[in-house]
């Protein structure tokens, strides 16, 4: 959580706002910087980041009823609706747009200020933190970090796991060192560094009815219920899962949808219905006979066989990085580079297009 004092005010707040001898805009409620809470910018920011209460209340480790409470304090504080919320509608007001693009840079600032003291230590030290989409399998960011915690045993690491969309949030409000995610459309603001390509392949578990057969083909799917991530749509990150449905005819409904990887493959495991996964990070599932592997094969050519996802490094070039997360983001790169022009592709031997 944020931890500011007297430090300053929002943009455009009056410095003696507060004081009896004021008056303030009969429009606007003066702000005292003494007596606002910056916490509540914090949880805001969090709460439009994630769309839902009850995910910011997840992700900030609290009661719903605490986050709600936060979010109307806030905007009893400001005098302003900064939020639209009712059944199945969540939507930022004017005001809102304007206080979150405010949000970013404040909370980003003030959570880097530790870090950037740092660089005049004499041995590296500070704090990176890494935020990314679940169950990255990617081994040269694990060389990357074994070589770099090798070389810099004093610089802490932190890993915040969250959906692709969120990622792109924390690093654009400068609260990470950077990024690893999916990416649905890039924000002007950001740079995106292909890692690499990876194929999803359809899967089944113990339970299902298709589970050790070998002699299926994409008509036998075509009616199975399915198992979605949430950025499973034409116009999300998993876009090209999306076509593949839509390609083979695989209207089956949707039974179960998650943000993260970890909860789509216990829904499939548990046999609810038929999804897709990154083939390369379940094959030790495979082997273990948790996951079958359904069609298409790996020989069909796109749009019809496996779909191919790009996961990008996202950085922010308005981010004052310290010393310590500019040589892990550089030692990163490099591993990368080692691989030449052309993006890392699992299963490797593949090829396709995103």
């Amino acid at each position: 959580m944020i931890d500011a004092n007297d430090g300053g005010g929002l943009p455009g707040t009056v410095p003696d706002a507060g004081r009896d001898d004021v008056a303030p805009d009969a429009a606007v409620p003066a702000l005292a910087r003494r007596d606002f809470d910056w916490n509540l910018l914090h949880t805001f920011m969090v709460i439009v980041e994630e769309g839902s209460i009850t995910r910011a209340a997840n992700r900030l480790l609290l009661r719903q009823p605490s986050v709600s409470n936060a979010l109307k304090r806030l905007e009893d504080r400001l005098g302003q609706r900064l939020i639209d919320r009712a059944p199945g509608r969540f939507e930022l007001t004017d005001q809102g747009r304007v206080l979150f693009d405010e949000c970013r840079d404040i909370c980003g600032a003030i959570g880097r200020l530790g870090h950037l003291m740092t660089d005049a230590e004499a041995d590296l030290s500070g704090h990176i933190r890494l935020a990314m989409a679940s169950h990255v399998t990617f081994p040269p960011l694990d060389e990357a970090l074994a070589d770099y915690h090798q070389r810099h045993p004093l610089v802490t690491l932190e890993i915040d796991i969250a959906r692709s969309s969120a990622v792109v949030q924390t690093v654009l409000s400068r609260q990470a060192s950077a990024g690893i995610c999916l990416v649905a459309r890039p924000h002007p603001q950001l740079s995106y560094r292909i890692l690499f390509r990876e194929h999803f392949g359809v899967f089944c578990g113990p339970r299902h009815r298709l589970f050790g057969r070998r002699d299926l083909t994409m008509a036998d799917l075509a009616e199975e219920t399915f198992v979605s991530f949430v950025t499973d749509s034409p116009q999300d990150a998993l876009r090209a899962v999306s076509l593949l449905r839509v390609h083979h005819g695989l209207t089956g409904r949707i039974v179960g949808t998650a943000a993260n990887l970890e909860e789509v493959r216990r829904m499939i495991v548990a046999g609810l219905g038929i999804g897709a996964l990154p083939i390369h990070a379940v094959a030790r599932d495979v082997a273990d006979g948790l996951l079958w592997r359904l069609p298409p094969e790996d020989d069909a050519p796109p749009p019809g066989g496996p779909p191919a996802v790009d996961i990008f490094l996202v950085t922010n070039p308005r981010t004052t990085l310290s010393q310590a997360e500019r040589t892990f983001v550089d030692l990163l790169v490099a591993r990368v580079e080692e691989a030449g022009d052309d993006p890392f592709v699992y299963p490797e031997g593949m090829e396709g297009s995103a």
